[in-house]
């Protein structure tokens, strides 16, 4: 057995038992973030726990672990929900909300077709979820099996669904900012603008296919 085969023999060692750790510390976690309420833990408290304990029993360097961590991305993403929580608590997200509940005055169908190009639009600053929360729930508008809900699930961002109006932007979703991030890394920069450019048409185009599915599916055959 030459040096060479032990060495890719060790290597493959090496990675195989890092693989089966991984998804051991995944199964847990992943059970984890499921029973979450049941056990009275965070899911951030529990992404952490699993991180901490996979770094422990991975024995990699963890100097060499953070090297690769996104720490611009993570930076981002707390200055971006830092903003958010401003301009919840200083009353700008609900005034605006109120606005448009006000100026749909109940009617579902533009109701329907404000949120869904609204929503398109503000996904790209991440506050349609906090919009919809000051809304006015009791109205039949924002039940569950209305068109506007469905609306918002199309155009912005909401637990049923995901967004379509997040491609505009390289802000707009956080797959968006890792993965600019990490193009970046690799020699391959995708500025903001070049990003917006591609992502804008694709953004209205997806969103104007929208138009006529909620309005066949609601109201036209309603």
């Amino acid at each position: 057995m030459g040096p060479q085969y032990e060495s890719e023999t060790n290597y493959l060692r090496q990675y195989m038992r890092l693989l089966f750790v991984s998804l051991g510390v995944l199964t847990l976690v992943t059970a984890a973030f499921v029973l979450h309420t049941v056990l009275h833990l965070a899911p951030s408290v529990v992404a952490l726990v699993g991180g901490l304990l996979l770094l422990a029993l991975s024995r990699l360097d963890a100097h060499e672990v953070a090297k690769d961590v996104e720490w611009p991305t993570l930076v981002f993403f707390a200055g971006l929900f830092i903003m958010v929580g401003a301009l919840v608590n200083t009353g700008v997200i609900g005034q605006v909300s109120q606005a448009a509940t006000d100026a749909v005055g109940g009617r579902l169908c533009p109701a329907t077709m404000v949120l869904l190009w609204g929503s398109a639009f503000l996904s790209r600053s991440w506050t349609t979820f906090l919009t919809w929360q000051r809304c006015r729930p009791s109205s039949p508008i924002w039940w569950p099996d209305s068109p506007t809900v469905k609306a918002m699930c199309c155009g912005g961002r909401w637990r049923w669904g995901r967004d379509l109006g997040g491609n505009a932007t390289a802000i707009g979703a956080s797959a968006n900012v890792v993965i600019l991030g990490m193009a970046e890394r690799a020699g391959k920069r995708i500025s903001f603008w070049e990003f917006t450019k591609y992502g804008l048409i694709v953004t209205v185009i997806t969103i104007a296919l929208c138009v006529p599915y909620l309005w066949l599916r609601y109201f036209a055959f309603a």
